[in-house]
């Protein structure tokens, strides 16, 4: 299993929100890039980002840090928030973007998803964010009628390379990650998939790793508090202790 720091951009800024609510926001860093950078030095193979203002407005506005990020380390770096048509994802993979996360287009427009899946192969992942086991889109702020598991199954048959799951209830709470709705969605679908959401302390690492077939999990608040540390984290996973 594979540990990813998340880097979190909102106004520039590196941040964290509780449960996905843009006024529960906590200022970490004023600087992204040398965050990434941190967590490259701690042995993070995978760092995942999001831009959190096109996740709550459609359009991507914090492009120019994305950039700086890619440019600053070398390690493959995912990307997710706004990304709402083929022209964002072109954009995105054109200045050497390894994955691209759809959110709410894929629910909205499933179509684009497997049309993006065909044109960029391997680079494509849905980003599945669920409350009570019901799709979430919009940054969180509207919840659908949209079973997650089913929709995750709809998503590995447009193409997707992998599923990053999201349980929104947990996220940022530190009250560690959903381990059954997590279970069950690596066993329903055949495609990698990354757990977010709920990761306090190493504890909870060791609990994920019990998911068979669990591919990765993606962390943010944990390290910023110091309730988790990186490089013991991803000595844990690796090894399987």
């Amino acid at each position: 299993m594979i540990v990813i720091p998340a880097i979190d951009i909102k106004d520039g800024k590196c941040v964290r929100l509780l449960q996905g609510k843009k006024e529960e926001v906590t200022v970490y860093s004023e600087d992204p890039v040398s965050m990434a950078r941190h967590w490259v030095d701690l042995g993070a193979r995978l760092l995942h980002v999001v831009d959190l203002d096109g996740a709550f407005t459609g359009e991507q506005k914090n492009f120019d840090r994305i950039k700086e990020i890619r440019r600053s380390i070398h390690i493959p770096v995912e990307v997710g928030g706004g990304i709402r048509d083929i022209q964002r994802i072109e954009t995105l993979v054109g200045i050497g973007i390894d994955r691209v996360i759809i959110g709410t287009s894929a629910v909205k427009d499933p179509d684009m998803v497997r049309k993006a899946c065909d044109r960029f192969p391997g680079k494509v992942l849905a980003g599945i964010d669920a409350r009570d086991g019901k799709v979430a889109v919009k940054g969180w702020v509207e919840v659908t009628e949209y079973d997650a598991v089913e929709f995750a199954k709809k998503m590995e048959d447009a193409g997707v390379a992998g599923i990053i799951y999201t349980d929104i209830s947990r996220d940022g709470m530190l009250t560690g990650p959903n381990i059954s709705a997590m279970g069950k969605m690596v066993k329903a679908v055949g495609v990698p998939v990354i757990a977010s959401g709920g990761v306090s302390n190493i504890d909870d690492i060791r609990n994920l790793m019990q998911i068979k077939n669990l591919w990765g999990v993606i962390t943010g608040k944990a390290l910023y508090s110091g309730a988790l540390d990186l490089r013991a984290a991803i000595e844990i996973a690796q090894e399987g202790i």
